[in-house]
């Protein structure tokens, strides 16, 4: 392989269709998509302050290298792609990529970040000012996540993420077959319509979460300020601790130590179809509070 050390690459496709290189040390400045469509890349400590520096890119190898904050929508439709060590200050990054690995990345404005990828692994990623994080990719191995962004792993399918704090809105809506494994959960509207949701040592908090789910599990999970969970969810639930309030559930089984409310609308869902086993319920009500 060609090695390049501290080259500085300016002008549109400055190293277009680029194949078996070893660059280090180099920067590419203005000029949009400086790699396009190269092949068999080894990148180390290089900076990229320009838009579109790889795509439709194949076999990249990244370490300890950083997107500026101009060098947005850096990596689309590539494959065979591994990230290390790197910092990513630009948005709209990996877009329809394929068998990509991320380790210890830390991205500061994960707008529009990760979507319709497939076959990916993070560890030890943190994203920050992350909306729609992930939305519609397939089969995610994650491990090690802080992420702080609204709306994110929408449409997601077949998804394993562990160790990880999310602090993020309406997570997991309309996705399908998602494990959440000892992590803490925090926002409003979590995993609303997804499918085959399960979270196992998971610690939560959420206003209205875990409703309108087909096939909700929970094993060994706590809720604090956690409000008219459930609603509509066919559930299999294990809580430990205090449940503030639990409402219409549609199906299955909730097991907790202590409810705060239970709110169960008799001409919305049929009560029967739902086993509540727990000892130490301080209210049950027949419509919540703002049905008058």
């Amino acid at each position: 392989m060609k090695t390049i050390t501290q080259g500085r690459f300016k002008g549109e496709r400055a190293l277009y269709a680029s194949k078996d290189l070893v660059i280090l040390d180099s920067v590419f400045d203005d000029g949009e998509s400086p790699l396009k469509e190269s092949s068999n890349l080894s990148l180390q400590n290089c900076l990229f302050r320009w838009k579109y520096p790889l795509w439709y890119c194949d076999n990249v190898e990244a370490k300890r290298c950083i997107w500026f904050e101009m060098a947005r929508a850096g990596v689309w439709y590539s494959r065979y792609l591994s990230i290390e060590d790197c910092v990513i200050e630009a948005p709209k990054n990996f877009r329809r990529c394929k068998n990509l690995m991320l380790d210890n990345v830390t991205f500061h404005n994960a707008e529009e970040t990760l979507w319709h990828c497939e076959d990916v692994k993070l560890k030890n990623v943190v994203a920050a000012k992350g909306p729609y994080f992930c939305m519609n990719s397939k089969n995610l191995e994650i491990d090690g996540l802080t992420l702080d962004g609204n709306y994110s792993f929408d449409g997601v399918k077949n998804a394993v993420i562990k160790n990880s704090r999310l602090l993020t809105k309406d997570a997991f809506w309309n996705s399908e077959n998602v494990t959440v494994y000892d992590s803490f959960i925090s926002g409003e509207y979590l995993g609303w319509n997804a499918k085959d949701l399960t979270l196992i040592n998971c610690t939560i908090e959420s206003l209205q979460g875990m409703c309108y789910i087909e096939n909700l599990k929970m094993i060994n999970c706590k809720l604090i300020n956690t409000t008219l969970a459930f609603e509509y969810s066919d559930v299999d639930a294990e809580i430990t601790g205090f449940a503030d309030s639990v409402f219409n559930p549609k199906s299955g089984r909730i097991k907790a130590e202590h409810i705060g409310e239970l709110i169960l609308e008799k001409g919305r869902i049929d009560v029967d179809k739902t086993e509540i086993i727990c000892d130490n319920i301080d209210k049950i009500s027949e419509k919540p509070e703002w049905i008058i």
